[in-house]
């Protein structure tokens, strides 16, 4: 056992010792001098202390953005823009299941830890992709369609000898990094009648692990809650929306946030405000920032009687991570009605503004602005979009307020409740998808959208009691059915990788993507951007001026941020690779044409690499269009469009157009045409589908059969007409 080895078996985690800081001293001193670290004998020993000095250590990956001001950025070079293009592939290993991949994953000591679809954890040797343990949850997967964008999870995090996963029902469990065995497990639902998810990752803070909440879309109220490390007990809990007006208000964020909420018909509907996402933490301010999502309902009319500004919807929040208390918040969707949430990711840096160094955040949300604000106070510096917007024309500086278009925008006043074409749409200029921070260049690297969507007003309704409904009260996300009009519709669906430049808020360069929902990025040291593709490829462009360097297939869409780290001298890029979360299911008919299947695994690289990728074998390969006789009516035909888009789309796609990820129902067996009621009745849980017998007739059941059975001859008559010569 080598000097560094020993002191590791000294360190009790926690708050940092004489043996930390002699360890961190050591790794420093191996750092500089290029000496090898031997396996730990403390697995994922890590702690705020060595988190802050993660950069005296670039090798390992010790928290989802790498360092706790989460740039995402990589001081390790040995792969750079002068050898990137003889990076082949090291080693892959396959997940579970071929559903949504999202995670980033955490690599400490050689050993890399990351999650798949329903929160299975998989820790495997960083070197050659060995399995070291496996740790599945048993996620109640009836929930599946209770999570807005399918079952997908952001990673774990790890602290002292433990990594930590948000599991999709909702619980937050500890599990040992050396054994992969349950150390302990807590419910953080604060109302089970509710659809409360956790789909992002953790992020540990002075020995407290933090974790917010999703479920806006189904009628839920955001918090964010602290737990403490060792034994899981409730630290603090941070609510982001109000309450019940009747009773006193949670705190001194609830008192401010209550005077601007009005009626009460937000109590039934959640309120919304979900933190499901992005977190940053600066330890030197104590300040934890956390970023809020939408509305729940989406329509401010029915929310809050169209009136005020609704906080802390789609606001930037800080919180005394000590307390779970106030700080400050700056909002940058006022009232918001577009989806336009804020829980993109946050980053922190210290930039020269007009001179003067200054502190900053910087955040580009769904609404289309990038926005730099000063960490410690919350003043809004400057904020300009990063792609064409038609709901604002631009934000005042004087207020921080953006300066809505009304007549583009604004739905819910609409007397003749007529549609309106907003951009972006719900999916944003930017969503979940990481962007990354190069202190060398100076440059922010987006993952953006280019897409717009129509809102329309509708005459409200009561919360629905099914959890897997989406409780929007807007009409949007409306899609033709005939190829022709989809085809067009994607067209105007694209996206691009941006190069940013946050002082003088503007594009350095661009490439553009055939479709949204490519991949987060990854900036190095060695002037490289790395990105995965929604069209299934794994990328590198030079930081600096944006050419392409390297290039190689994935056999499936991109979606997660890709990673880099350093074993025994070689440094290594992952890529977690999966096609899914809601554009392939709910919006499958525009996926399409990104041309990919999915195909869950981790694809690792490295200079000189010779593995080969494996074959796709994709699920539903051998599915037909085989349709029995339609029996129905025009009439029942509409009904049944209906249902199937207010209860199965979220999964099988608006229209019964599926992107693939889950099965395409126009493909039905005769088999399961035959047992249709039964299936729908009964459920398939380990897939993810719920038992519809407590929400549909046999009669709806019907109708939505005869839709399918429609919908499957128009499919069967395309290909037909495709063929002919």
């Amino acid at each position: 056992m080598n000097q560094i080895s020993q002191q590791r078996c000294l360190l009790g985690g926690g708050a940092p010792s004489v043996a930390r800081k002699l360890f961190t001293s050591l790794v420093l001193s191996a750092a500089v001098s290029g000496a090898v670290l031997a396996a730990p004998d403390k697995p994922a020993a890590v702690d705020g202390a060595r988190i802050s000095a993660a950069d005296s250590e670039p090798g390992n990956w010790m928290s989802t953005g790498r360092t706790y001001d989460e740039q995402r950025f990589s001081p390790l070079k040995k792969i750079n823009d002068g050898n990137v293009a003889k990076l082949g592939l090291a080693w892959t290993y396959k997940l579970d299941i071929d559903r949504g991949v999202e995670a980033t994953p955490i690599v400490v000591d050689g050993v890399m830890y990351t999650t798949g679809p329903f929160s299975i954890v998989y820790a495997l040797d960083a070197r050659d992709g060995k399995l070291l343990w496996k740790y599945d949850p048993k996620s109640d997967r009836g929930r599946a369609g209770e999570a807005c964008c399918d079952a997908v999870n952001r990673g774990v995090a790890v602290w002292n000898g433990k990594v930590y996963v948000g599991v999709l029902d909702g619980r937050l469990e500890a599990i040992d990094a050396k054994t992969g065995q349950l150390a302990w497990s807590v419910d953080t639902r604060t109302d089970h009648s509710r659809s409360i998810t956790i789909t992002g990752a953790p992020r540990i803070v002075k020995g407290k692990v933090i974790i917010g909440n999703g479920g806006a879309e189904y009628g839920v109220r955001g918090y964010i809650t602290a737990y403490d490390a060792e034994t899981g007990k409730q630290d603090w809990r941070f609510f982001t929306v109000p309450g019940d007006p009747k009773l006193p208000p949670e705190g001194k964020g609830m008192e401010i946030a209550a005077k601007t909420w009005h009626g009460d018909k937000f109590v039934d509907q959640g309120g919304g405000g979900t933190v499901w996402d992005s977190m940053s933490y600066d330890p030197k301010l104590n300040l934890l920032y956390i970023g809020v999502g939408n509305g729940s309902s989406w329509n401010p009319k029915l929310r809050s009687e169209g009136k005020g500004d609704n906080l802390f919807l789609s606001s930037i929040v800080a919180i005394n991570p000590d307390t779970g208390e106030y700080v400050w918040h700056y909002q940058t969707t006022p009232g918001d009605a577009w989806d336009y949430t804020a829980t993109a990711h946050i980053m922190l840096a210290d930039l020269k503004i007009y001179g003067k160094e200054r502190k900053v955040l910087m955040q580009s949300p769904k609404n289309g602005f990038f926005y730099v604000i000063d960490r410690a106070t919350g003043e809004l510096l400057s904020a300009k979009n990063i792609v064409p917007i038609n709901w604002a024309t631009g934000v005042d500086m004087k207020t921080g307020r953006p300066i809505v278009d009304e007549k583009a925008a604004v739905y819910w006043t609409d007397p003749e409740k007529k549609a309106k074409l907003v951009q972006p749409g719900f999916w944003g200029a930017h969503d979940w998808q990481p962007m990354s921070y190069n202190p060398a260049t100076g440059l922010v690297y987006i993952p953006a959208h280019i897409m717009s969507a129509l809102y329309q007003d509708t005459d409200g309704h009561p919360r629905k009691k099914f959890k897997s409904m989406y409780q929007l009260q807007v009409n949007t996300g409306m899609m033709p059915e005939d190829p022709d009009g989809l085809r067009k519709l994607a067209d105007t669906w694209t996206g691009k990788l941006i190069a940013w430049d946050p002082l003088k808020q503007e594009v350095r360069w661009e490439v553009p993507y055939s479709t949204i929902f490519n991949g987060g990025t990854l900036s190095t040291a060695g002037n490289l951007v790395f990105e995965g593709t929604a069209d299934g490829r794994v990328v590198a462009y030079s930081a600096d001026k944006g050419k392409m360097l390297w290039e190689q297939p994935a056999n499936t869409g991109v979606m997660a941020g890709p990673v880099t780290y350093e074993v025994d001298g070689e440094q290594y890029v992952t890529f977690m690779a999966g096609w899914g979360g809601a554009f392939s299911t709910f919006a499958g008919a525009l996926s399409l044409k990104a041309g990919v299947k999915p195909n869950a695994q981790v694809l690792t690289y490295k200079l000189g690499g010779t593995a080969k990728l494996p074959d796709l074998k994709y699920k539903y390969a051998d599915h037909k269009v085989d349709p029995p006789p339609f029996t129905g009516t025009q009439e029942q035909v509409d009904q049944g469009r209906a249902i199937f888009n207010g209860h199965c789309d979220t999964c099988h796609g608006i229209n019964a157009i599926s992107g693939g990820v889950l099965p395409d129902l126009r493909m039905l067996s005769k088999e399961n045409h035959q047992a249709f009621l039964g299936i729908v009745y009964g459920g398939r849980v380990p897939d993810g589908m719920p038992s519809f017998a407590e929400e549909l007739t046999p009669e709806q059941v019907e109708l939505v059969h005869q839709y399918i059975i429609k919908r499957s001859h128009e499919l069967l008559q395309t290909m037909q007409t495709a063929k002919k010569p």
